[in-house]
């Protein structure tokens, strides 16, 4: 069993639905929460899980600010996301067409990995290190 999440990056978008698309279409989140804002907010909260562990917070930008994410600005944000399926997120992500910012590569410190940015522009960096 996965454990549950206990840290939540949170990422503001001006197309949430279209980011949602592409986490999970493309990286392969999983989709677990979408709540739906007002006409001038599309995503009031959604919430991403990584099957490997792990989770991600998301919403649409728009609206009257309330609280320190509204203040957050679409594609200023980066994750480093640890996976065992490296391979198959970067053919995928390869497939898609989408910028790959960093090419699949082996590092010094034992990661395999790669980067990529998503369609509003945040950096995701995929990689097999786990950290010391």
């Amino acid at each position: 069993m996965t454990p549950q999440p206990t840290v939540w990056p949170a990422f503001r978008y001006t197309d949430a639905r279209g980011a949602i698309r592409f986490l999970t279409e493309i990286l392969g989140f999983e989709e677990t929460l979408v709540v739906p804002g007002a006409p001038e907010r599309d995503v009031a909260h959604a919430e991403l899980r990584w099957p490997e562990g792990g989770g991600i917070m998301l919403g649409s930008c728009g609206g009257p600010a309330d609280g320190v994410h509204d203040e957050m600005k679409p594609g200023t944000g980066a994750a480093y996301v640890v996976s065992d399926h490296v391979d198959e997120i970067y053919a995928r992500v390869r497939e898609a067409g989408a910028e790959i910012s960093l090419e699949l590569h082996d590092t010094d410190y034992g990661s395999h990995t790669f980067s990529v940015r998503d369609p509003e522009g945040n950096a995701w960096t995929i990689g097999s290190y786990r950290g010391a």
